[in-house]
């Protein structure tokens, strides 16, 4: 393996040496297959082709101080995924074989775990896919999972420096009722358009309104949103956001540090009567906001005057980073560590 430059990795795919596969056939999933292939071969009628049954996870490890690898909440991304797996009719990844899966692929790529101290982390990317052959929108009788891996940076190129964000009204990224609050991949495709035109426009991200009114915040398009009022922390209540396990931490890690939790609609106009606000995700994990841009109306929501992240983001943030890496006791239970 060539010497891998941990601190200036980028947030993206990253070849490693495994991947492990599982199929389900038959009414029933088979055995797991570890393969050092980077392609799948499918049937061009593949339902994941076609009518979009697929689902997908992001998780991390990391390397503790200690030098012990720690995967984050595995447990509730293999709920989630679980959830994804109803919301579009495929078969569900039993827990057991999820983590079983997840263990495996981290322990045949050990040596791309970023060492403790870089600024980097393990990505875990478990897939689930429909791969049996359907001519009629029907589910598959046949599917994929697959765990692979790799190395990553911050999400966001400027880390845990605040960001820029631009508020959108001519796209949504999911319907109210639709799939917005599973990890399916159709939300993401549905947010590029809008993404591509706010990073043109010079913003890290776009801020998509709620798709019934256009009123209230719903999400950025790679993560949660909240706000920080006083000793409040407010995060958006909607029928269309995926629920982030990041946000979840936060919420939990906010209440111990003595803070109200709210979880509800928050109206455009109340940007503005925020003290701090961020971006919460497995990806980017905290980025503060540093400037909310309204591009209808032209309006600027500022925060982070002093050019750096406000002190709650930054207590929260180092209170789940220290959790993640094995600084603080991990009193949740939150960390599964790979033997």
């Amino acid at each position: 393996m060539n010497t891998i430059d941990w601190k200036n990795l980028p947030f993206g795919y990253f070849k490693t040496d495994y991947n492990v596969r599982c199929y389900y056939k038959n009414g029933q999933w088979g055995p797991l297959e570890v393969s050092e292939s980077e392609m799948i071969t499918m049937h061009m009628a593949a339902t994941c082709l076609h009518y979009g049954q697929e689902a997908f996870e992001g998780m991390k490890a990391f390397t503790g101080a200690d030098g012990k690898v720690r995967i984050f909440r595995m447990v509730e991304n293999a709920k989630r995924m679980q959830r994804s797996a109803h919301g579009v009719m495929m078969a569900e990844v039993p827990i057991p074989l999820f983590e079983e899966a997840v263990l495996k692929a981290v322990k045949l790529n050990l040596k791309y775990v970023p060492p403790y101290g870089e600024g980097a982390s393990l990505y875990i990317r478990p897939l689930l896919i429909g791969t049996g052959g359907e001519v009629g929108v029907k589910p598959a009788k046949e599917y994929m999972f697959m765990v692979f891996v790799g190395p990553v940076g911050p999400y966001f190129k400027e880390g845990f420096n605040p960001v820029k964000m631009q508020i959108v009204r001519d796209y949504d990224r999911a319907a109210p009722l639709g799939t917005g609050t599973i990890k399916v991949g159709g939300n993401y495709a549905a947010s590029l358009l809008a993404g591509e035109r706010a990073h043109h426009d010079g913003f890290s991200s776009c801020l998509f309104l709620d798709a019934r009114e256009k009123k209230y915040i719903d999400e950025a398009g790679p993560a949660n949103f909240f706000g920080i009022k006083g000793e409040t922390y407010i995060t958006p209540d909607s029928t269309s956001i995926l629920p982030s396990i990041t946000n979840k931490s936060l919420c939990e890690l906010a209440v111990e540090m003595g803070m109200k939790v709210e979880r509800r609609h928050i109206p455009v106009e109340e940007l503005s009567e925020f003290d701090e606000a961020g971006a919460c995700g497995t990806a980017a994990v905290i980025s503060p906001i540093c400037q909310i841009h309204d591009r209808d109306t032209n309006k600027i929501y500022q925060y982070c005057k002093d050019g750096k992240a406000g002190p709650v983001c930054t207590k929260l943030y180092e209170r789940l980073k220290g959790i993640q890496q094995g600084l603080l006791p991990d009193t949740h239970g939150w960390n599964t560590m790979v033997e």
